[in-house]
This record gives C-alpha cells, sequence and structure tokens, in this order.
C-alpha cells in the first residue's frame, strides 16, 4: 500500500474587534497561508492608547460561536483558558501590540481569527 503525503496549505481569515469605540483603531493580519506543519503567526496592533493593554484572541467557525483562545495583558499575564499552550502561544510584549502563534497547523486550525484590545480604569494596571 503507498502511502500519500499531501502538503495541505491552510488559509487563516483573519479579523480584529475593539470595543464598541471604533474598530479602525486596531489591525491585524489580514489573511494567512500556512503549510500544515509550519507555524502561523498573527500580528495585532492598535492605535488606541496606552491605556488598552488587555488583548483577546477569539477564533470562529462557520455556524458556530466565537472561541476564546487567550487573553494577554502587556508585561505579565497570559490566560490560555481551555486552550492548549502546546498549540497556541502570545506574546504582548508592549500595550499596542501582540501575537498569537498557531503551532504546527493542521486543518483543524483553519478558521476565522480575532483580536481584540479592551480598556482599563486607571486603578486596574498590569502590576495589579
Amino acid at each position: 500500500m503507498d502511502v500519500i503525503n499531501q502538503d495541505v496549505t491552510l488559509c487563516f481569515i483573519l479579523f480584529c474587534m475593539t470595543d464598541l469605540t471604533g474598530a479602525s483603531d486596531v489591525t491585524q493580519t489580514s489573511s494567512l497561508w500556512e503549510k500544515r506543519g509550519d507555524n502561523a503567526t498573527i500580528h495585532c496592533s492598535h492605535t488606541k492608547g496606552s491605556e488598552y493593554y488587555q488583548m483577546y484572541w477569539y477564533k470562529q467557525l462557520s455556524g458556530e460561536t466565537m472561541k476564546h483562545i487567550a487573553s494577554a495583558v502587556f508585561g505579565s499575564y497570559c490566560d490560555y483558558g481551555d486552550s492548549s499552550r502546546d498549540k497556541f502561544s502570545v506574546e504582548k510584549p508592549v500595550a499596542h501590540r501582540g501575537t498569537l502563534t498557531v503551532k504546527h497547523v493542521e486543518p483543524a486550525d483553519k478558521g476565522l481569527y480575532f483580536c481584540a484590545v479592551s480598556r482599563h480604569s486607571g486603578t486596574d494596571t498590569p502590576d495589579s
């Protein structure tokens, strides 16, 4: 029996969100094509100001609700919730920029990926 090794290319459709003050202040990679087994890194940035230091990542499949992948706070905190750190990696080196990496992509990773940012009050800081 011959084993056929097919190179599968996956498309990540990406979309950015923000709180309801205007999504045009948040940008991310618009589309991404990667081969099976490669890593796919999605970049997100915003111009809303340093008080918007919380970043959220979501994935949505057609006909389904969004699934939370991870949340990151500049300088300290990353919550992967039910997502696997073996599958996803989030970096948030500065308040206005972050990345989500999908490791070793496979067909199940295709979908619509969302980046969102959130504003916090002066009493809710990355150090608290």
